[in-house]
């Protein structure tokens, strides 16, 4: 293997993704936060910060620069930018500072709502650590001191029930579940890893639909009712294995929007149809955040 610290051009350890949450003895648990994922190569003199697709956005986050007096050695760490708001994380808010361009802007937001790097692993101390195990890297990123940009994940043992009916009640995004014994797998994705979301679930009216993909799926456009207009929400891909598939696809065509707020160029219908989605959150303007299509509600 190359020297991981020479070698920027690489992606993290990625997750598998499963519905329900379980206790297990051979694994470890932690708050998934909702924010971006990235490596932080750190020396005495310079910290890097690099998303999973391998984009540099060191100069986005100048206040992540601390994270060099952390260390005392050529060090990677691996975890999740997130900007909190009342004690949750907010990527909403982490947006704002993602889109910003301008220098001096970039600088006062880094001061006036800073980022915290929620670190939760650590891949490399002057030599390459991947190949431990996850509790012999947690050991090593134990004597790591948080500061005001750097802080540590916490994680629980073998419950994870529990830890994800917290999550739940806090409104948080989900867990993490980690297999102890794990190596760290650059770019491979594996049960080593597993995510589970604190999905909502709602009820959408369907005002108009695309069917580029007509063969396997069509992608519906969602929205709700304020003040009896339909304001739009968001879309959703449906499997044609769907009874609904049929209905939408056979209904006639309106000339004019559905929605109030929304005229883009697709075919719209009649919003009589329902469904019912799954999805993680509801943006500033009010859109849906990974939807997953559920079933038609009659």
């Amino acid at each position: 293997m190359k020297n991981i610290w020479q070698n920027h051009d690489w992606v993290p350890m990625l997750l598998k993704e499963i519905q329900k949450p379980f206790d297990s003895d051979d694994y470890i648990f932690e708050i998934k936060f909702d924010g971006i994922r990235a490596v932080i190569f750190a020396s005495p003199k310079k910290v890097v910060v690099q998303t999973r697709n391998k984009k540099d956005i060191t100069h986005l986050f100048p206040e992540l620069a601390s994270i060099k007096d952390l260390v005392s050695k050529n060090t990677i760490f691996d975890g999740e930018i997130v900007s909190f708001v009342n004690g949750k994380s907010s990527f909403s808010k982490l947006q704002e500072r993602e889109h910003l361009k301008n220098t001096i802007k970039i600088n006062e937001k880094s001061k006036s709502d800073p980022v915290v790097f929620v670190c939760f692993d650590i891949l490399y101390e002057n030599k390459d650590l991947t190949n431990l195990s996850l509790m012999e890297r947690k050991e090593i990123l134990k004597k790591y001191k948080e500061n005001d940009y750097f802080m540590k994940n916490k994680y629980i043992e073998k419950r994870g029930k529990d830890l994800f009916k917290s999550v739940k009640k806090l409104g948080l995004e989900g867990i993490i579940a980690k297999k102890g014994d794990s190596n760290y797998l650059i770019d491979k994705r594996s049960f080593n890893w597993i995510k589970i979301k604190n999905l909502k679930k709602d009820t959408f009216y369907i005002g108009g639909f695309t069917d580029t993909n007509k063969n396997e799926s069509i992608t519906l456009y969602l929205g709700s009712y304020k003040k009896n207009k339909l304001m739009f929400l968001g879309k959703v891909s449906m499997n044609k294995r769907h009874k609904l598939y049929n209905k939408i696809i056979k209904s006639n065509l309106r000339k004019t929007s559905s929605f109030s707020d929304y005229k883009e160029d697709i075919k719209y219908i009649t919003p009589k149809y329902k469904c019912l989605v799954k999805y993680l959150e509801k943006t500033k303007n009010g859109h849906l955040r990974q939807p997953i299509f559920i079933e038609e509600v009659i």
